[in-house]
């Protein structure tokens, strides 16, 4: 059996905290069971792994949002609550999918990583994507659906439905 890896996907200041320029309320309530999967992660061993937007600031994803998680600012940081611990790796994206222009494929590679839980935020947008692009790369992945958000219950619903019945990926209920 291969190793195995917890991906904690943009909780970031940007996205969780009361009136911020994404804000999603939705996100604050998972962060005890997110919390929670961390600790259980660092206690089996299990390579926590936080995966964050960091955008320069003209990106071009600033078309469709506004300037979100910039590169340096307190935005961009992880919430105090989740902090990453000296063991733990954060690897920084500009576009929805972790995968995407970075180097998390090969860091799963080189740490022997063949199976992937993913957490965090937004459940239908970087979720999804890291979730597909994980799979079609051949990592075995379990989304935690207690410990994933999104702006709307219905978006939320349709997305893990998406995941599991289209892409085959398990979703725990």
């Amino acid at each position: 059996m291969g190793k195995e890896a917890l991906l904690v996907i943009d909780m970031l200041n940007d996205f969780v905290e009361k009136g911020a320029v994404l804000e999603v309320p939705s996100a604050r309530k998972i962060i005890p069971q997110i919390k929670k999967r961390i600790e259980e992660a660092r206690k089996k061993q299990i390579k926590v792994i936080y995966v964050c937007d960091a955008h320069q600031k003209n990106d071009k994803e600033f078309q469709n949002w506004p300037p979100h998680a910039i590169l340096g600012t307190r935005g961009a940081e992880i919430i105090e609550e989740l902090k990453p611990g000296r063991e733990d790796l954060v690897v920084k994206k500009r576009r929805y999918s972790g995968f995407f222009g970075t180097d998390l494929d090969l860091l799963l590679r080189e740490l022997e990583i063949k199976k992937i839980y993913i957490v965090g935020i937004l459940t239908n947008i970087c979720v999804f994507f890291t979730a597909v692009d994980a799979s079609v790369r051949g990592y075995e992945v379990t989304i935690y659906a207690d410990s994933v958000a999104t702006i709307s219950e219905r978006e939320h619903k349709f997305a893990l439905r998406q995941l599991k019945d289209t892409f085959k990926i398990k979703v725990t209920e």
